[in-house]
């Protein structure tokens, strides 16, 4: 998985939040005067936006802004006093030096799950838009293959939604213990006064179908990528593949690694 740096243990063992904490912390130091950031969305990615926050107050990060994958990055972001600028040439931005997330799962060749919190596609449109892409995890994200620990979310359009799902199943038609199902949510999650479940709804205002796998997900990522992608009313999955160049990884015993791209 690439050369590693490890720092020294502390002398009491952190809590899985502390652990993010100096990850997020460790991917800010990547971070340097005028620079344009993408800034992720989840508990790990907040912790980031944090010290950003922090430094920016402090002068220490004169000229950065941020591109935000979700509204409530950008709410955060706003709030820490960090400048925002649109993906595109809206605002006058020409490109985004260094993107800095989590992520759900990271396989040995850096390859990620991204997306269980439903902003998979903006995530992956300004990090994958970046010179570099910083990702910050706590030890139990490694995993052996995509696929091991939870969903792998795909981004669909509304209409035509299950038979959208149905395809998806026939991608994998055939392999034991696979299932897919359409995520939902409390109806008043949604603003609605129900207590029955409806779709959840992204900021893009699509729906999440979720794949689950027994052992994860074995043969040719990128082929599997592509058949997916092929799908009508699909519009992106939470496969990142080859798009990080470093990982920051907060082990249990206080170490830091940081993994870099072969």
């Amino acid at each position: 998985m690439g050369s590693a740096a490890a720092s020294p243990p502390p002398s009491r063992k952190p809590t899985q939040d502390e652990l993010k904490r100096v990850a997020a912390h460790r991917a800010v130091e990547f971070v340097e005067p005028g620079m344009t950031l993408g800034l992720g969305t989840g508990s790990t990615a907040a912790h980031a936006l944090d010290r950003l926050g922090d430094l920016l107050r402090a002068g220490a990060l004169p000229g950065v802004a941020g591109v935000p994958t979700s509204h409530k990055t950008e709410a955060h972001a706003a709030r820490v006093g960090i400048p925002l600028l649109p993906l595109g040439g809206g605002g006058g931005l020409e490109k985004i030096h260094l993107s800095i997330d989590g992520a759900d799962e990271v396989d040995p060749d850096l390859n990620l799950v991204k997306g269980r919190g439903g902003s998979l596609l903006r995530e992956k449109m300004i990090e994958g838009a970046g010179d570099r892409f910083v990702v910050i995890v706590d030890e139990s994200k490694l995993v052996p293959r995509l696929g091991c620990t939870g969903a792998v979310p795909v981004e669909v359009v509304p209409f035509g939604a299950r038979h959208t799902l149905g395809l998806i199943r026939k991608v994998f038609d055939g392999l034991t213990g696979f299932h897919a199902r359409l995520r939902t949510v409390p109806a008043g999650a949604n603003g609605e006064d129900s207590e029955s479940e409806a779709p959840f709804v992204t900021d893009n205002s699509n729906y999440i179908l979720e794949m689950f796998f027994v052992d994860g997900i074995r043969g040719d990522l990128p082929d599997i990528s592509d058949r997916l992608l092929r799908i009508t009313g699909v519009v992106e999955h939470g496969m990142f593949l080859g798009m990080a160049t470093t990982v920051i990884v907060a082990n249990k015993d206080g170490t830091v690694a940081v993994i870099n791209k072969k």
